[in-house]
């Protein structure tokens, strides 16, 4: 990794993600307080962060998770492959989407249809990352992490060709 440090500015530290992640799961423990909770992890780039807000939550939570691919390299494909296989049965439960970042929003949006035909309680979005301007649809996270600018972004679960998820922080490339 040392070798590779020439090739990313960091954007947000290891410090600031572990800050606003207890800060966030804080927030998700006071509004579903008395109530569980099922928290849907995209694969593979929302890992780290469902794991780590996972831990931060202290309302009883499961953890479920769907593939979802929408990029190429660098680039949006513009079209959103998601495997629904292994998604338990969300109906009646109060359910919240972890997703690593929200760009143009096409994941999420594809996503929040889906579930909400399967009849869930409630369902709300909770994205590390937040990238209003590359925007296509109208969809809003009910919990971020940090708004970025249209930087592509690596560390923390997101990669370039699937290198640079273990860095602890977030950086451009």
């Amino acid at each position: 990794m040392a070798a590779e440090k020439n090739k990313y500015t960091v954007l947000i530290s290891e410090e600031e993600i572990s800050r606003r992640v207890k800060e966030l799961g804080e927030q998700i423990s006071s509004e579903y307080s008395g109530k569980e909770i099922l928290l849907i992890c995209t694969l593979k780039g929302a890992v780290i962060f469902a794991s780590d807000l996972a831990r931060s939550i202290k309302v009883p939570c499961e953890l479920g998770f769907i593939k979802a691919k929408s990029y190429a390299g660098d680039h949006t494909t513009g079209s959103v492959d998601i495997n629904f296989e292994d998604i338990p049965d969300i109906k009646g439960r109060h359910i919240i989407i972890v997703e690593d970042i929200i760009d143009t929003g096409l994941t999420l949006k594809k996503l929040s249809e889906y579930f909400w035909a399967k009849g869930p309680a409630s369902m709300k979005i909770c994205a590390f990352l937040d990238k209003p301007s590359r925007r296509k649809v109208d969809i809003k996270a009910d919990y971020a992490g940090f708004e970025i600018e249209d930087h592509f972004v690596v560390g923390y679960g997101l990669d370039h060709n699937e290198r640079f998820r273990n860095l602890p922080f977030i950086a451009k490339l």
